[in-house]
């Protein structure tokens, strides 16, 4: 498997990217989710801040994807009708936009706040803007609301990865995920 891109197939490093944006997503979000079950006041403060961290690594990973993307050409669409090209490339530009927004809105509550933004207990990053307790209601409902709306639309991604791959049989899904063999004459293409 190459590390770069081809015509017909993402590399390996984009793979990891995508794969690996898209676990801590789920993950923390399911994390962030169950931080009202936490047992106690201090394990509650524990699992935030290893939710910050968490989102403040996907939005460093999602950086070096992007930088990634931009130095790497992108494997040719696969055969479709052009309605679903433009569609596709509609929730993957939103996608990429929320993945951005999530975290950046998570580090603009914590600002808001007035709390300090620890990387893993390893050093403090800076407020995005000064701490307003008005505001603390408002930004976290941003937060909440693009996290669902982000979970909406990775519906519609994976729904329409399942869809390429089960009912159209082409390799959309197969060009992504690490060790799948591409089909060779998929049923949307002519030998």
């Amino acid at each position: 498997m190459s590390f770069r891109n081809t015509d017909r197939q993402w590399g390996s490093v984009a793979k990891f990217f995508h794969w690996t944006i898209a676990l801590l997503i789920i993950g923390n979000g399911i994390f962030g989710l169950c931080m009202d079950l936490a047992g106690n006041p201090m394990q509650k403060i524990n699992w935030l801040a290893l939710h910050k961290s968490i989102g403040l690594t996907v939005l460093a990973l999602f950086l070096l994807r992007v930088l990634w993307r931009f130095f790497n050409r992108q494997p040719k669409d696969e055969p479709a009708p052009r309605w679903q090209h433009l569609a596709a490339h509609a929730v993957h530009i939103t996608l990429y936009a929320l993945v951005a927004l999530l975290p950046l809105s998570g580090w603009w509550f914590n600002s808001i706040v007035g709390k300090p933004l620890q990387f893993f207990k390893m050093f403090n990053l800076p407020a995005l803007t000064a701490a307003n307790p008005d505001a603390r209601h408002l930004w976290h409902e941003v937060h909440e609301y693009l996290f669902w709306f982000l979970v909406l639309l990775l519906v519609l991604h994976i729904g329409g990865a399942l869809k390429h791959h089960l009912i159209d049989r082409d390799n959309t899904l197969r060009r992504m995920l690490p060790f799948a063999r591409l089909r060779q004459n998929p049923q949307g293409e002519r030998p």
